[in-house]
């Protein structure tokens, strides 16, 4: 993925106290995530900029190394997750080299980066100690499993969060199945299904996130996550501009919509929708099989838990990028860009047929 970032003072904290724990890096290595503990904060920092920190199996092992440590550690009171870049907290896992290790017969290597970025997710969301996510420029797909499992998300006026797999042939994962179920009335429908990109507005109004801290109070903020813990976030946090009347009253429209409908009748209710324009134009150039699959998986994580949900996305995973549509969205979104993917479906009537099917 293109992109460069702009890096961020490495020095926040004290660099008097203790050492850093042995297993967790300090500097750009391969794995490109940096770690210290220090006054009580244990500090990650996600650090591939160039590729808006798109998640690999070294960033993935790299992570849950460091977390599992600092679980045990007593001297550890808060984790926080942050990136050096300016432009991205994680834009999700790298979809391309997924798309090489496959069509190279390595689905097995795919896979195995699936189930430990699962369990990764997994990690965050049991974890015992606060866990702090500063979603601070873009937040998709695996990014988001690297921060809504955790107990605290902190947005910015720059932030910009989404799920947009239906795009590219792929279904939201990394627990998606279960957390967007979750989040306020018609949000979890209406993000998984579209891809939609919110602000920092619509991602604490829909639960993604639960606090606004604005980008220049970031490296203080981590001083004083140092000092008094996550407790202080309640303190810090600043109110994102109120979305007005107008927008507030679309936006109901929008969700009463995805709230109430049936995935079949969705885009012929959505064109009756002024507001929905942007939605009806996502969902009609997304894969068929991918919403099918997507409000399916939503259904059935709604009651289930976290564990269930994830073995279930793992499971999934495996037949989907295996299949047609992932390696044909993948290329047009990615490979050959501005190309239209000819998806093995033409709508979700014919989707959802052949899924009943198999």
């Amino acid at each position: 993925m293109p992109g460069s970032g702009t890096p961020v003072d490495d020095s926040p904290l004290d660099r008097t106290s203790r050492p850093v724990p042995p297993g967790a890096r300090t500097g750009p290595a391969g794995g490109h995530v940096t770690a210290a503990a220090e006054n009580g904060l244990g500090l990650i920092r996600l650090d591939r900029p160039k590729a808006l920190n798109a998640l690999t199996p070294a960033m993935v092992d790299d992570l849950t190394r460091v977390l599992t440590r600092w679980a045990d550690d007593d001297s550890v009171h808060t984790v926080v997750v942050r990136s050096t870049s300016a432009r991205a907290f994680c834009a999700g896992g790298d979809i391309r080299l997924m798309r090489e290790e496959i069509r190279a017969d390595r689905l097995e290597a795919t896979m195995a980066f699936f189930a430990a970025e699962y369990a990764l997710n997994e990690q965050i969301a049991t974890y015992p100690k606060p866990y702090v996510a500063v979603l601070d420029g873009v937040a998709m797909g695996g990014g988001l499993g690297l921060s809504v499992h955790g107990s605290h998300r902190v947005v910015t006026p720059h932030s910009v969060l989404a799920m947009p797999e239906t795009a590219i042939g792929f279904f939201p994962d990394v627990g998606a199945s279960h957390f967007l179920p979750r989040l306020a009335p018609g949000w979890g429908r209406y993000l998984g299904l579209t891809g939609a990109r919110v602000d920092a507005s619509g991602a604490l109004r829909s639960g993604l996130a639960t606090h606004h801290v604005p980008r220049e109070r970031l490296d203080d903020l981590v001083l004083l996550l140092a000092r008094e813990g996550a407790d202080a976030l309640d303190r810090v946090h600043t109110p994102p501009p109120d979305p007005g009347p107008a927008r507030s009253a679309a936006e109901e429209a929008l969700l009463r919509v995805f709230r109430t409908t049936p995935l079949a009748d969705l885009t012929t209710v959505l064109a009756a929708v002024p507001e929905a324009d942007a939605a009806l134009a996502a969902l009609r150039a997304a894969c068929p099989a991918s919403l099918v699959l997507t409000d399916e998986l939503l259904r059935l994580g709604s009651t289930d838990p976290l564990r269930a949900c994830l073995d279930r996305e793992l499971a999934t995973a495996r037949s989907v990028v295996s299949g047609h549509d992932f390696d044909e969205g993948v290329r047009c979104a990615l490979v050959e860009r501005g190309t239209v993917p000819r998806w093995s479906h033409t709508d979700v009537l014919h989707a959802a047929a052949d899924r009943n099917a198999s």
